[in-house]
């Protein structure tokens, strides 16, 4: 509250003469009351000062009468102060703890804070009843209160997760078509090997397959800059043409140089898309719906390396092969059909205009908001927290004219001795992802069955299926399990699996052996080693890290991807039946490395995400906090208002006799 010229202590409305721009004051609050004063303040066992229940000399009616509507409120260490409600406290603080990157794998997460929110900001409640209650609350009285406000709080996050706007689900629906293309472009050449160009070398075919992967590094190296350069939905309207022209030379190639240079474009499309999309979903999704558009996109990825394979029965003949090219075409054609429904980043708008009006109507399409002030506060929201998730690195100097950009943000993240073991943790996870073999059996399954079934497409299929459904179990087993705890069981049980595949191949069991090896060792890969590399991005790294870290991620990802394209085949020449030995090494090596080093992330327990956020909201004072009374638009309010001054005029007519109906 501020102290007036009489002595008297008013809480502040967003009318009120003081209050700068967007509803600040420079002005600084005392954070001690005159002990005379009916309006005073006092500390509570959280240590936040509270408003009290009336103006100086009067009462919660008399304050009413005046016509103001007592709202919550906050002020810091420097004496601003903003109005929010206690949901948009919370969502605040969501926007800047969660980074904007949608990942499969963070719904726990999310949730998780949902919960500590609700249950944080009850207990500030229950506190401000407690000190504006004509006499002592029971016990029971207390539990019910903090009860129906911590529901009523879940209740608004579970209501914005569940009202998703159509702008929204366009923005969903293309960007998952952009990454079942990475998942079927990754699968679509496993099963026409021998239809394709017959005659073609080893090693033609195998930089045919791996120039996908030559491409990705190109593609998830540029992909930053392009967004920020011309916005995300610019960038992804450039990554679905690319993913188009690529499939155009596939379907119409001439000779394999031309499969080749296709698998390029494409493999630098998704390259692209493996950095844009979660970006772009990241950032116009609310918090609490980020990690379920990332476990779409996983989803979406899985399903394209399945659909390719189940395409193969049809089309993997020498008069069809090109349309299984042209599926890449169809689905590209598709993106840019929704493509003028697609809205831009509203986080990038603001970035380059914090006052952009383009960026507030994209918000108020977005979240289906229907008053101005609760676009301006989701604003503030966005700006707040990309201010947050900044690098230093990453801030823009002025100099005589001229934009300087710092040093990268990656070495910044290298030189800080808290992040560089992380840094390496992820990195090298990273690498065991992908030299682990799996993709080894996406690219090659189809040539490796062969002498081992009798269709060697049916094993690939089978392997795809398999591949959807673990990653279905993937998703419910990171709600209960430890990520660190996941990579073992992954690497420990792809291990032992890549051993089984020897002793089936030596001849110890049967082919059939080999076959369900096979079918579990990918399962293994989606209940760890598949997901978990890109979620520790998110859950280690403070959020103005993960961008960064994840670029650099997906990049090293890629480059390994390529060697293990590329050089699979030659282990199955010359290793034979000892060809799954080489990734054998590498899972041992990823299993005692994690046992010994990688910490464990699944997440800061309720407890400690509760301690979290009072240590980032230490230096706050929270005012007039009543959930119940919080949750009303301005004409409820206004309404509200009016039939105070009403009831306040008709008593006062009552009371001097001049009242007539």
């Amino acid at each position: 509250m501020l102290r007036n010229n009489n002595g008297t202590h008013e809480v502040p409305t967003e009318k009120d003469p003081l209050m700068g721009k967007n509803g600040n004051s420079g002005h600084r609050r005392s954070k001690t009351e005159p002990d005379g004063s009916s309006g005073g303040q006092k500390h509570l066992s959280t240590g936040y000062l509270r408003a009290g229940a009336g103006v100086a000399g009067g009462t919660q009616n008399s304050r009413h009468a005046s016509g103001i509507m007592t709202k919550s409120y906050s002020v810091n260490g420097m004496g601003e102060i903003s109005y929010l409600t206690p949901l948009q406290m919370g969502r605040k603080d969501m926007y800047e703890l969660i980074p904007f990157t949608a990942v499969f794998g963070m719904t726990k997460r999310e949730r998780t804070m949902e919960k500590v929110y609700a249950s944080y900001l009850a207990d500030l409640d229950l506190e401000e009843a407690e000190h504006t209650a004509a006499a002592p609350m029971s016990e029971m009285q207390k539990s019910h209160r903090h009860s129906h406000s911590e529901l009523m709080l879940l209740d608004e996050f579970k209501m914005e997760r569940v009202m998703v706007t159509t702008p929204l689900i366009f923005a969903v629906f293309v960007a998952s078509l952009a990454q079942f293309l990475v998942g079927y472009n990754t699968g679509v050449l496993n099963a026409p090997a021998e239809v394709v160009f017959p005659g073609h070398s080893l090693t033609m075919w195998s930089m045919a397959v791996s120039a996908f992967a030559v491409g990705g590094p190109f593609g998830a190296a540029i992909a930053g800059k392009l967004a920020d350069s011309r916005g995300r939905r610019g960038a992804l309207l450039i990554d679905i043409w690319t993913f188009l022209i690529g499939g155009l030379l596939q379907t119409l190639a001439i000779d394999m140089f031309s499969i080749i240079l296709a698998r390029f474009i494409v493999g630098f499309a998704s390259g692209v898309s493996s950095v844009l999309v979660p970006i772009y979903l990241g950032e116009l999704a609310p918090p609490s719906l980020r990690g379920t558009f990332g476990t779409l996109t996983q989803f979406a990825l899985v399903i394209g390396i399945f659909v390719a394979d189940l395409l193969a029965f049809v089309f993997a003949t020498e008069d069809l092969w090109r349309v299984l090219f042209a599926v890449t075409c169809f689905v590209a054609v598709l993106q840019l059909l929704a493509a003028p429904f697609l809205l831009e980043s509203p986080r990038w708008l603001l970035s380059r205009d914090p006052t952009s009006r383009r960026a507030r109507t994209i918000i108020k399409k977005l979240r289906g908001l229907r008053y101005d002030h609760e676009v301006n506060i989701e604003a503030e929201h966005y700006i707040c927290a990309s201010q947050c998730q900044k690098c230093e690195s990453e801030e823009e100097l002025q100099n005589g004219g001229q934009v300087h950009k710092k040093s990268s943000a990656f070495f910044e993240m290298w030189n800080d001795k808290n992040v560089t073991l992380l840094l390496l943790s992820c990195l090298g996870l990273q690498m065991a992802q992908q030299l682990c073999g799996i993709n080894a059996v996406f690219y090659y399954s189809t040539t490796f069955f062969q002498g081992v079934i009798a269709n060697p497409l049916v094993g690939t299929t089978i392997v795809g299926g398999v591949n959807f459904l673990a990653t279905y179990v993937a998703m419910l087993l990171m709600d209960s399990v430890g990520r660190r705890t996941l990579i073992l069981i992954s690497s420990g049980g792809m291990f032992f699996c890549c051993i089984l595949i020897v002793m089936a191949l030596k001849g110890f069991f049967s082919h059939m052996m080999a076959v369900v090896a096979v079918n579990a060792y990918v399962t293994f890969f989606e209940l760890g080693l598949g997901p978990i590399p890109f979620l520790l991005v998110a859950e280690m790294f403070d959020a103005k890290y993960v961008a960064t870290a994840m670029s650099a991620c997906i990049q090293l990802n890629w480059a390994c991807n390529f060697i293990v394209g590329m050089v699979f085949p030659y282990l199955n020449i010359y290793l034979g039946a000892y060809s799954f030995a080489p990734f054998a090494m590498v899972l041992m090596i990823t299993f005692v490395a994690t046992l010994l080093y990688l910490p464990e992330t699944q997440g800061t327990t309720p407890e400690a995400l509760q301690e979290l956020i009072k240590k980032r909201n230490a230096d706050l004072e929270y005012h007039n906090i009543n959930i119940e009374n919080t949750y009303a638009t301005p004409i409820d309010l206004e309404w509200r208002v009016a039939m105070d001054n009403l009831r306040q005029e008709e008593e006062e007519a009552m009371n001097k006799g001049t009242y007539s109906e």
